[in-house]
């Protein structure tokens, strides 16, 4: 029997029965009460928060031969199952957005391995099961489950949430040659074939974010005061890259006030206070920790500053964020998108958003709605995948990551108008076009431009 259990989250109910082992994995056992009991076919999640440290030569690394001269199948994958993994924040100020980034990816599977598993490019049908580890937005735990995936039947990982997270265990991905794809990342340098060989990103880069709000600044026509503040990261970072960049030559759009933030700050109290004073009519937040994009719109309204706001993707939910927050106090509130809101009337009343509602309710502990895009994006996340296993002709890395540099104008479900799957293209991660978006009080709306 399948159990669906998360690492490290200890205080979660399990899905059929389990026992909570701190440190160690958790082993299914049967005949405990539960909140939910859901069919979890092919689905595993292990406890991750010590890894195993590889010494000697690692388990990836190069494809062994057979003894005619074929490729020998690479760790992860047997004649019936390949095993993927997530590592991503279950727990901690990211847990909600983390979750989704795995959820999404869950129920895809869940639903495929109970109609009977996905046909490969070798011909034969296997289930996919999904490992779920918690690194609670810890760079060091984060690479601490890559050794552990690495050094276990992980045949490839990625989708899990973060900049930071990510790249802490990039290096070594590449060393081992074991595949780190469809990150939940918009950090360009994994969509990069020439520095990151063995990864690739899914969702649209920062700076494609922060240029296109940048151009939907400059389309309204009218002259702009923008206070800036930003994650003292690359992830920051990439979103004023994006921003200067479309606004470089429109003098109308000023940039009054710029501060950054760190993503261990409790508060961003102070540098509300400061930018509150530049008189700013636009207030461009690059931010991705959930509770301060939340204080950040009750301080600006304490504060009497009611600017329109630009926020990334990962961090403007209706649900979780503005709702909580007062974001209809402001004039307006826009972020960008590729993919439909779950919350929105047709994509509940479509066959394929009642088919992803169900998958969700049954494999995961999501409840109704899901709160975060996240859930939709690791869906398109997995959708991607399955395009992958088709077409890979060996069971090894290396032929499904060719497998997966090789699709191009693939329409995934719940993609906006215009967007598409392309991984053939270097430089760019799998989707790379954005609309923006306005929120109207319940949900977004696309606008042609800021106003």
């Amino acid at each position: 029997m399948g159990v669906r259990v998360r690492a490290d989250d200890i205080s979660r109910d399990f899905d059929d029965s389990g026992v909570a082992g701190g440190n160690r994995i958790r082993e299914a056992r049967s005949g405990m009460n539960t909140r939910k009991t859901k069919r979890a076919v092919g689905l595993i999640a292990t406890a991750s928060a010590v890894a195993l440290i590889l010494t000697g030569c690692a388990r990836g690394g190069e494809t062994p031969q057979t003894s005619d001269g074929g490729s020998a199948s690479s760790p992860g994958i047997t004649d019936t199952t390949l095993t993927f993994g997530i590592t991503t924040p279950l727990s901690g100020a990211s847990a909600g957005v983390g979750a989704c980034t795995a959820d999404g990816a869950l129920a895809y599977f869940g639903q495929k391995n109970a109609a009977g598993g996905i046909t490969f490019g070798d011909g034969k049908t296997r289930t996919i099961q999904i490992k779920t580890y918690d690194d609670q937005y810890d760079p060091q735990k984060a690479n601490a489950n890559f050794q552990q995936m690495a050094s276990g039947d992980v045949f490839a990982a990625g989708i899990g949430l973060g900049t930071p997270t990510n790249r802490a265990w990039r290096e070594a991905a590449i060393q081992r040659k074991f595949p780190q794809v469809l990150v939940t990342t918009g950090d360009k340098l994994f969509s990069d074939r020439q520095e990151s060989p063995w990864q690739l990103g899914l969702i649209p880069t920062y700076p494609q974010e922060g240029e296109a709000f940048g151009k939907a600044l400059v389309a309204s026509g009218q002259p702009h005061k923008v206070a800036v503040l930003s994650q003292n990261d690359d992830y920051g970072k990439g979103y004023v890259e994006g921003l200067k960049k479309a606004i470089a030559d429109h003098p109308e759009i000023q940039i009054v006030g710029e501060l950054t933030y760190e993503t261990t700050d409790t508060s961003v109290d102070a540098q509300l206070t400061e930018l509150a004073d530049t008189g700013a009519d636009v207030f461009f937040n690059a931010m991705s920790i959930t509770p301060l994009v939340i204080s950040s719109l009750q301080k600006a309204q304490q504060l009497g500053w009611k600017p329109s706001w630009f926020l990334p993707a990962n961090t403007s939910s209706p649900k979780a964020i503005l709702e909580p927050g007062g974001g209809a106090a402001f004039p307006g509130i826009y972020t960008t998108a590729f993919a439909e809101a779950a919350a929105s009337p047709a994509f509940q009343d479509s066959d394929a958003g009642k088919s992803f509602m169900s998958a969700l309710a049954e494999y995961t502990k999501q409840d109704g709605i899901p709160a975060f895009p996240q859930c939709v994006w690791s869906w398109i996340a997995a959708e991607t995948l399955q395009q992958a296993f088709e077409n890979m002709k060996e069971p090894t890395r290396e032929s499904f990551m060719t497998a997966l540099r090789s699709i191009s104008d693939f329409h995934a479900s719940f993609m906006l108008p215009g967007a598409a799957i392309d991984t053939t293209k270097d430089g760019v991660p799998a989707v790379s076009q954005v609309v923006v978006q306005k929120y109207d009080g319940k949900g977004y709306d696309t606008v042609q431009a800021f106003g």
